[in-house]
Parts: C-alpha cells; sequence; structure tokens
C-alpha cells in the first residue's frame, strides 16, 4: 500500500513539473488600450526616415492604427518628437494576437525601451531594444549610421554598426497568431514596462489625430502604400519634408471589407463628416456609436465650418467668443482625463495587476470618456440651438392688444 502512494505521488510531482515547464513566458505589462480588431494590419511600408530637425529630437517610428468609426486601418506616419524628458526613450507601440483577436498596445516613453513585439521597425528598432542613440551628460547622441543627421547642425553624433541577428528579417507588423513576429518579452523588457514612464505626449497625440483624419492615410485607399510615410516634425502632413512610401506592405482584408461596402454593411456608424443640422437628441438616442476607451480615441473636436449668423454683428461676434471659450474647455477636459488615465495604467503596470483588475480599469476608462463625449455633444447641442437666426414674430391683428413694450 505504501509503495503504491509512493508511486502516485511521483506521478502527480512529475506531473506538476512538466506543466510549470510547459508554461509559457509571463505576458509583457504593456498595457492595451481596448482596441481589438478581427484581421491583422497591413505590412510595414519602406520609406526614408526625414532629416533630424534638432538636438534632442527622438525618432518614433510609423505604424498602422485603428480607426473605429471608419472600421479601418490608417497609417501614422513616422516623424522626430521631442524627448519629454532629459533620459527618456521612445518603446513604440505593436499589435498583438490575444487568442481571438489582435490587440495595439500602445507605446510609451522611459529610461529604458521595453518590448515593442519583436518588430523591425527600423531607424535604430530591430526589434530589441534601440540601436539610434544613447543620453550621455544630458544629451541625447545620435547613431549616425541608422539615422538621417545633418552633422553641420547637430554634432553629438557617433557612428556603431549595427548588426541585426535576426535573420528572418519581414516587414510583418503584428505579434503572434497566423503570420506573426515570433517573440516574447525577456525579463529586461518586462522590468522596463514596469519601470516609471508615460504615454504619448500631447505633439504625438495631435499627430495620430491628423492621419486619422487624412483619408488618404486609410489602408483601403492606399493599399498598404501611404503617400505620407514619415513627417520631419509632428502634424507636419504637407511641405517639402514629407515623405511617400518607396514600397507598399501586403493588405488583405476580409472580402466584405472594401471601401466600397463598408458603409452600406454598417449604416449606422457615424459620418465624419460634418454634423446633421437635425440631429437634435443625439448623445441621448446613439445606441450605436463608438465604444472610446480613452480621450484620444475620440474623433477630433467638430467646430462648425462657419461663423454664427444671427442677423446680428454684435451678438455673432459674442457667440463666436463663447464658442472658442467652449473648445478649448473642452480640449482641455480631454487632455486632463487622458493625463489621469495615463497615470492609472502607470499604476497598474507597476502593481502587477491582474488581468481582471485591468479589465475593470478600461471599463472604468470607457465609462468616463463616453460620459465626456455625451456631456460635450450636449454643450455642442446647445450652442448650436442659440446661435440659430431668430424669426420673426408674425404681424398682430388690428384689434388685438399688445404689450406697452411693443406699442407705437
Amino acid at each position: 500500500m505504501r509503495r503504491s502512494n509512493a508511486i502516485c505521488l511521483l506521478i502527480v510531482a512529475m506531473a506538476v513539473l512538466a506543466a510549470t515547464v510547459l508554461l509559457p513566458a509571463p505576458a509583457p505589462a504593456q498595457v492595451s488600450i481596448g482596441i481589438s480588431v478581427g484581421f491583422p494590419p497591413p505590412e510595414l511600408p519602406v520609406y526614408a526616415q526625414p532629416i533630424c530637425p534638432g538636438e534632442g529630437y527622438i525618432w518614433t517610428p510609423g505604424y498602422w492604427a485603428w480607426d473605429p468609426d471608419d472600421e479601418d486601418y490608417y497609417w501614422v506616419p513616422g516623424t522626430w518628437v521631442l524627448a519629454p524628458q532629459v533620459g527618456f526613450l521612445w518603446t513604440p507601440g505593436y499589435w498583438g494576437w490575444g487568442g481571438t483577436a489582435f490587440v495595439f498596445y500602445e507605446g510609451y516613453w522611459g529610461p529604458v525601451v521595453g518590448f515593442y513585439g519583436g518588430i523591425s521597425y527600423g531607424y535604430g528598432y530591430f526589434g530589441r531594444g534601440y540601436e539610434g542613440g544613447r543620453w550621455d551628460g544630458g544629451r541625447f547622441y545620435y547613431n549616425r549610421t541608422v539615422n538621417n543627421i545633418n552633422v553641420t547642425e547637430i554634432h553629438n553624433v557617433y557612428s556603431t554598426k549595427v548588426v541585426n541577428n535576426n535573420v528572418n528579417i519581414t516587414r510583418v507588423s503584428y505579434n503572434g497568431g497566423n503570420g506573426g513576429v515570433n517573440a516574447r518579452a525577456t525579463a529586461q523588457e518586462q522590468a522596463a514596462a514596469r519601470e516609471r514612464h508615460m504615454g504619448p505626449v500631447a505633439a504625438q497625440a495631435q499627430h495620430i489625430q491628423a492621419a486619422r483624419s487624412n483619408r488618404e492615410l486609410r489602408a483601403s485607399e492606399n493599399r498598404g502604400k501611404p503617400p505620407i510615410a514619415a513627417t520631419q516634425r509632428p502634424g507636419a502632413f504637407s511641405g517639402g519634408s514629407v515623405v511617400s512610401a518607396k514600397k507598399g506592405g501586403k493588405y488583405n482584408p476580409p472580402p466584405n471589407r472594401t471601401a466600397n461596402n463598408r458603409a452600406a454593411n454598417n449604416p449606422n456608424r457615424p459620418s465624419n463628416t460634418g454634423r446633421s443640422e437635425n440631429n437634435t437628441n443625439r448623445a441621448e438616442n446613439n445606441a450605436n456609436r463608438p465604444n472610446y476607451a480613452h480621450p484620444n480615441d475620440l474623433p477630433k473636436l467638430n467646430r462648425p465650418d462657419r461663423p454664427p449668423n444671427t442677423g446680428n454683428p454684435k451678438t455673432d461676434q459674442k457667440y463666436q467668443k463663447e464658442q472658442e471659450k467652449m473648445y478649448q474647455k473642452q480640449e482641455h477636459e480631454r487632455q486632463k482625463l487622458q493625463q489621469k488615465q495615463d497615470q492609472e495604467h502607470q499604476r497598474i503596470v507597476q502593481q502587477r495587476a491582474d488581468d481582471a483588475r485591468r479589465q475593470q480599469t478600461e471599463q472604468r476608462h470607457q465609462q468616463q470618456t463616453q460620459q465626456m463625449q455625451q456631456k460635450h455633444e450636449q454643450q455642442q447641442q446647445r450652442m448650436e440651438q442659440r446661435q440659430q437666426p431668430r424669426q420673426q414674430a408674425p404681424p398682430s391683428h388690428p384689434n388685438e392688444k399688445r404689450p406697452p413694450s411693443e406699442r407705437p
């Protein structure tokens, strides 16, 4: 009997040991931003890097983002961004297979470059770490072998040849799943995500919003070859410093995702054009609105394309000032809420929160964002109603008594 028990205990111990060995490596602590898509993003396009605009700027590579309004990927051009803090480097965002859909993990600034899916974005980002430069004595030194630097203006440079040990270099833009990059976060990369860091700065958020509003950057329009692949500065989408893609990436959407039939397949999708003049009660009745997770995901504030016209110039000027004040306040509230949510994301990463707590936080962020969006839409609706031209009262009957104030 004792011998049988000993054999059973030995079998159980061996099974536990085998299960421990077969467990997958821990997932990276980088937080997803609540966006998931059923089909993968296009390949990364091939493009040249614009020249660095000045000292302290760090290259942030381009990537495919997702627009829930248009249900389409769009290209966010690579650009040079001024580092928000001395010693901080950029960890690019990336798409990863989450088991049932592709999930986007947002990039962040921090003292150490973390995991970015093993994606080879180029120009120093070859899947692991950053080979494009380093901080030294409070100044950023650029590696000329992987960056486009004007050495007559920027003197803090060095040259180190980068040997890319990844023999399977591809332009695949996502991690895991069918055909994705097979890479897992190292212990050092996981630790980097738990370090003190911050999300994209305001200039990057504006850059993303500008890309989202440009239809030429949508994958369904450019077929994976964006006409604006990179810019010298965030949001600068015109001029001589804009770089187009030399070669596009493969774009294989499902058969029912073409540019012509998206609107037909989703008639309740909000329009990207101006608001409907008769769209009253839109905040209350639009049950099909997209579920934005964070203020940075919201569409750009839709300002009227013409000034108020009540028929009274003084009143028009007054309303225009009130309108501008309202939009400035709404933009400030967006940024404030985004900063608050970013701080909560950072605390979750630092505390190594489990998936349940992360999901609860994302749900709370989504609710906060929707409430703010509804409040802003109601404010805009009330403002529009106030600025409608006042209709003239119909002429009164000769025998009708009028108030003293209206008597001749």
